[in-house]
């Protein structure tokens, strides 16, 4: 791989070793290596229907042209406990922010820089904002100030190879804050005092954020295993292991949960319906296809939450599939060839997505059917300073957006730019820019009428 590709590539992604401790670099392995047999598909019984060929260019269905679709009315939303705001990780249309407009800034502790990284999203709840920093400090904010009330660092400080880790998240339930961190670890604090309850030490590091729902609390390791924990006393339950994959994106997943099942999420592309009391398998999915013409096909991780919606599951991987699965039976709908790394949104009669590539795609939820894109990237200067991840420096390279969050029918996201930005729902026209004057690279939540961002360098942004 030469210097210039590799610097493309460090701009999206970070290949992660399995079982390297909780911070490894990408020099230790190359998932380019490998030899490109072209694609080996065979069609059979529940094929997933492709919309569109993997070598056509995505474009809105002339069918759906001037077509209106629904959208549910904007609800307020009081908290906002886990990544994805519900187990089902699918909040529909909130109601916040209908100005836009910067209500303050405040820092929540260290940011992005060198092997260090802010992946945390935030969770509310109670009049609280809980965030995570680059370090692994955990602090409570006031919700309607910013102004910190407590902190707890998580990192143990115990172990030589973990000296520097990067991401994990946060959850709340029934009045406690649970914390899982690429220090190896899973803890309970006390939301209202930051006290430690528990902490359990993991084999791997924990990059993603953990959902709580039914007593336990799931997260998804490094290795691709996913882990459950008794919420009340941290004990160890069942696991489930996937594939292994070597090459993974910095941003990890969370798990999904409905009813007696959960929904997760792997590096290996692979999307895995298990029952929340045992761990049984119930389906597997592979959102991954080979491509001749984009080494990049070959990270086939699942970075952004899958969402559970009306019955169907929508998630995106990084190999360039978008899908749609009914969430009882594991029966492919459909699919589009789309590269993404943050969670789709399904409200109403439709599904967005953020691709790779800085376009916002807005699908009939029922068919796939494209009825508009935008780019985001359109008329934006490219600026080869600008670092993702503190990974990015001289070449140029396309801004990398996150998001979207679905507020007084807009849809809000955020980018490596420093920008947020909000697009019409329905049409995808950009109705409003806000500098936010440092870059962001986490989706935003919306609690209270505001609307809440972390940026790279661990401020805490409100927007009213």
């Amino acid at each position: 791989m030469t210097p210039k590709s590799r610097n493309t590539v460090l701009t999206v992604c970070l290949i992660a070793a399995l079982g390297a401790s909780g911070c490894a670099t990408v020099n230790r392995l190359n998932p380019f290596n490998r030899a490109d047999d072209g694609p080996q598909e065979t069609a059979g019984e529940g094929t997933r229907i492709s919309i569109v060929a993997a070598d056509q260019v995505l474009e809105p269905a002339e069918a759906l042209k001037g077509v209106d679709f629904a959208l549910p009315a904007p609800a307020a939303v009081v908290d906002w406990p886990l990544p994805g705001g519900t187990p089902e990780q699918a909040m529909g249309h909130v109601d916040a922010a209908p100005n836009l407009a910067v209500a303050w800034k405040r820092g929540i502790g260290a940011g992005s820089k060198g092997g260090r990284h802010v992946t945390a999203p935030p969770v509310a709840a109670g009049g609280r904002i809980f965030v995570m920093d680059g370090e692994a400090n955990v602090s409570a904010r006031d919700a309607q100030t910013g102004a910190e009330v407590w902190r707890t660092n998580l990192n143990p400080g115990d172990n030589r190879r973990d000296r520097e880790a990067f991401g994990g998240g946060l959850a709340y339930a029934d009045g406690k804050l649970y914390a899982a961190s690429g220090y190896r670890l899973v803890a309970q604090l006390d939301a209202a005092t930051g006290a430690l309850g528990w902490r359990t030490r993991t084999p791997e590091p924990i990059h993603g954020a953990p959902t709580v729902a039914g007593g336990r609390v799931m997260a998804i390791a490094l290795d691709n295993t996913l882990m459950t924990f008794d919420a009340a006393t941290g004990t160890a339950g069942w696991t489930y292991q996937a594939l292994s994959e070597p090459a993974r994106i910095l941003m990890a997943s969370s798990p999904a949960v409905s009813g007696d099942t959960v929904i997760a999420a792997f590096g290996s592309g692979e999307l895995v319906a298990l029952r929340t009391t045992n761990g049984n398998d119930l389906w597997t999915e592979a959102l991954s296809r080979a491509s001749r013409t984009s080494a990049l096909s070959e990270i086939r991780d699942i970075a952004g939450r899958p969402v559970i919606y009306q019955g169907d599951v929508f998630a995106v991987s990084h190999s360039g599939v978008f899908a749609a699965t009914d969430m009882r039976t594991g029966q492919a709908r459909w699919s589009l060839p789309v590269v993404g790394i943050t969670a789709p949104w399904p409200a109403g009669d439709v599904v967005y997505v953020v691709s790779k590539g800085g376009q916002v795609i807005c699908a009939s939820r029922e068919s796939g059917q494209i009825y508009w894109i935008r780019d985001l990237n359109e008329g934006v200067a490219v600026d080869s300073k600008r670092r993702f991840f503190g990974l990015m420096g001289g070449n140029a390279t396309r801004p990398v957006w996150s998001g979207p969050l679905l507020a007084n029918n807009r849809l809000i996201a955020v980018g490596s730019t420093g920008d947020l930005v909000a697009l019409n729902a329905k049409t995808g026209a950009i109705e409003k820019r806000v500098n936010l004057g440092e870059p962001a690279m986490i989706a935003p939540i919306a609690v209270g009428g505001t609307i809440y961002v972390v940026t790279d360098t661990a401020n805490l942004i409100a927007l009213r």
